[in-house]
Parts: C-alpha cells; sequence; structure tokens
C-alpha cells in the first residue's frame, strides 16, 4: 500500500536550527510540518489525526526526550513511523542500534546521526511510510 507523500503532515521536535532546516526541506517538497522545540511542547501535540510521521531530537530538556516522544507517539498510533535524529555518537561516542535492542526500548522505527543530509532523511521517511509504491 502506498501513500501519496504530498498528504503526509510531519512532527519535527528538536533544536530550533534543526527545526528550521528541517522543515525548510519537508515544506519545499510540498509537505506540511508541525514543529516544537521542547518535550513539552511535542508531547501536546501527540493527538490522533495531528501528524503522520514525526522526526525526534534525542536530546532536548532531558537527555531522553526522544526515547520518550517515541514512545508516546508509538502508544498513541503505532503505525506512525518514527526518526530519531541525535548527534550523541559524534558528542560522546555512544551508539544507538535498534537491531541492538533485546528489550525493545527503543521504539522508533530509525535513528540517524546528524549532520545527515535531508535528502537522506527525506528518503529514509517515504520508505518507512511506503510512498511511490
Amino acid at each position: 500500500m502506498g501513500c501519496n507523500c504530498k498528504e503526509i503532515k510531519v512532527l519535527v521536535a528538536d533544536e530550533p536550527k534543526t527545526v528550521a532546516q528541517l522543515k525548510a526541506g519537508f515544506e519545499g517538497n510540498g509537505i506540511s510540518v508541525v514543529t516544537a522545540t521542547t518535550q513539552k511542547e511535542a508531547e501536546a501535540m501527540i493527538k490522533p489525526g495531528a501528524f503522520n510521521a514525526a522526526v525526534v531530537g534525542l536530546m532536548l530538556e532531558n537527555a531522553d526526550s526522544g526515547f520518550v516522544l517515541s514512545y508516546r507517539i508509538k502508544k498513541m498510533n503505532p503505525a506512525i513511523p518514527v526518526i530519531m535524529v541525535t548527534d550523541v555518537t559524534r558528542e560522546t561516542g555512544c551508539q544507538f542500534n535498534k537491531a541492538q535492542d533485546p528489550h525493545g526500548w527503543i521504539k522508533a522505527d530509525a535513528i540517524l546521526q546528524k549532520e545527515i543530509r535531508f535528502e537522506q532523511l527525506f528518503a529514509v521517511m517515504k520508505k518507512l511510510l511506503h510512498c511511490g509504491e
């Protein structure tokens, strides 16, 4: 089952610089965007029908904000693709690997390292949404 990527609404929750860059990229591709720069703002947007894909930063107010947001989004609707973006590996050397998560704690569908090109992120999102199929 495919989708029309132009009908997507994406939640972008991260630091202001990343939010601005991703918002411009999505809107440049004709995609609606709702944004948040705090975990609290993003949590207020987690309602049925508010968005059908999400890009969340790992660290907002708390070191685990991205994990919490991913969990809450998936609890509301497991079908919503969630991509987590982080620069934790570059900053600390700590790596998060969904494939090596035996307890299933990582609810994001993909984890991408920051400084990723928008085109790469968009390709992952379209794959998760089955766009163009």
